[in-house]
């Protein structure tokens, strides 16, 4: 191939070229990372989440001029219903459409049933379960009118399987895999797609974190802690990628993955083949 060739190559457009993409919780993390691999493939993006604003602005504006897209930022809170609703209407008349919905935003508290605290059980089912509602309630309208829509949820081997003290987190995870089922048959017939990814342990800033705060805790090296602690479920023994993530989703969204809905995909190392 010769230089012009090449250059004709990059030029061409990606496959979600012009397309929407919202992804929840994505400031950061496997959300930040979604998020760049949609605007890689050439979608337009808005972003959501919390964070230092610096940070965040400097993420929407790497987004935007690393792909040449149009990179937006939602500070809604995925709690509120309101909010989320106002999000996507904004979405629809900031960028004139919604073709894609990845609901990522989460997050965990761990505890025995007995003590786990009230208001944390209410807060993960909002924001971990309820959310995927309200925006798959308040996208569907735009992505019914396109003709055309995906929505992808992040859900994890914990929407398959449980683990001790993660009630709330496992209850979640479990609801968003049957409501991916429900919304998938309920627009089977419409050209959407509705999918989860079930990811085991993704490496990201937070699991090293984990880490650290493990091998401090019980005085352990820290391969031993990644290896018989965190990664005690999962026969691969290592950590899935944000880039992994990345691709899986941009493939659920792909005309290649237009028969498959109502799948809750694992993506964790073998651990839900027990």
């Amino acid at each position: 191939m010769n230089i012009q060739n090449a250059r004709e190559l990059t030029k061409q457009p990606g496959p979600l070229a012009g397309k929407v993409a919202l992804v929840t919780g994505s400031t950061s993390g496997i959300g930040l990372g979604i998020a760049r691999a949609f605007a890689a493939a050439g979608a337009n993006i808005v972003l959501n989440g919390f964070g230092a604003p610096d940070a965040i602005e400097q993420a929407r504006h790497q987004v935007a001029s690393d792909f040449n897209v149009r990179a937006l930022f939602s500070p809604a809170d995925m709690s509120k219903p309101t909010a989320i609703a106002e999000m996507i209407q904004s979405t629809v008349d900031s960028l004139g459409r919604l073709d894609v919905l990845v609901n990522n935003a989460g997050i965990q508290h761990v505890a025995a049933v007995d003590q786990f605290p009230v208001e944390k059980w209410d807060a993960i089912l909002a924001i971990n379960l309820s959310s995927a509602f309200h925006t798959t309630r308040a996208a569907l309208p735009a992505m019914r009118r396109n003709g055309w829509g995906r929505i992808i949820n992040i859900a994890s081997a914990h929407g398959l399987v449980a683990s001790p003290f993660k009630s709330a987190y496992v209850a979640a995870k479990h609801g968003i895999v049957g409501l991916t089922k429900v919304v998938a048959l309920e627009t089977a017939q419409d050209n959407i797609t509705c999918n989860a990814i079930c990811p085991g342990y993704v490496y990201t800033p937070l699991v090293e974190a984990q880490i650290e705060g493990q091998a401090k805790a019980h005085g352990i090296p820290r391969d031993q802690v990644i290896r018989d602690v965190l990664l005690a479920q999962q026969p691969n023994k290592r950590f899935a990628t944000i880039e992994e993530m990345g691709a899986i989703a941009v493939f659920l969204a792909s005309e290649a993955a237009a028969s498959i809905t109502g799948v809750a995909l694992p993506a964790d190392g073998g651990w839900t083949a027990h």
